[in-house]
């Protein structure tokens, strides 16, 4: 059953080239994705698509990490759950791009969270359907690693700022934002470099 539903969720998936034309469809019509047309999540997604064209120009993902990911030794589908208006999925999708770009291995699909509840409540983090959510699989449908909703580097901070205030605050959410840009996307990379070498087979050239 479950992986029925994986495989009928990657068949729905759409590439991220589709995904940015999707969110500047949404930005020029001024709405968002998801049910909850609320003039904070229109903001965020106008926002979003700014950060991800800045993105998209300005990543790289370094040599020997690159290298892991082309090292891959079968193919998989890395799907990615998320929403236009999510800050910390602008900040993840573009890097998972540019790993998938890199890699003829890695084939990435996204999906709506909102749009694929059945699929969602198979990746809950603590409970809840917290994105972004990125599921690696095999050609069989087989879960080989999930990651997300942020890296570790990320999770620790929000959960020592938790610890001392006790909830998430637009302060923190700002700071999060500025820790993002001075990363460059090194602490997700490093991440998935992990899940990576944990879950899969890996194919060595010692030519």
């Amino acid at each position: 059953m479950m992986n029925e539903i994986i495989k009928e969720s990657i068949a729905k998936g759409i590439s991220y080239v589709a995904y940015v034309e999707l969110i500047n469809r949404f930005v020029a019509e001024e709405k968002t994705t998801g049910a909850e047309q609320t003039k904070q999540r229109i903001d965020f997604t106008k926002l979003n698509a700014s950060r991800m064209r800045r993105l998209d120009k300005t990543l790289i993902v370094p040599e020997q990490s690159k290298q892991v990911f082309l090292d891959l030794k079968e193919k998989q589908t890395w799907f990615v759950l998320i929403e236009s208006w999510c800050a910390d999925g602008a900040q993840t999708i573009p890097i998972l791009n540019k790993i998938a770009e890199a890699s003829p291995a890695i084939d990435l699909k996204v999906l709506l969270r909102d749009d694929n509840p059945e699929v969602m409540d198979l990746f809950l983090t603590n409970g809840t359907r917290s994105i972004p959510k990125l599921i690696i699989v095999d050609n069989d449908g087989n879960v080989l690693n999930t990651w997300g909703p942020r890296s570790q580097a990320a999770t620790n901070l929000v959960l020592a700022y938790k610890k001392e205030n006790g909830k998430i605050d637009d302060s923190f959410k700002k700071f999060l934002q500025v820790w993002y840009n001075k990363n460059k996307g090194e602490a997700i990379v490093e991440d998935l470099v992990k899940v990576v070498e944990d879950s899969l087979t890996l194919e060595k050239d010692f030519d």
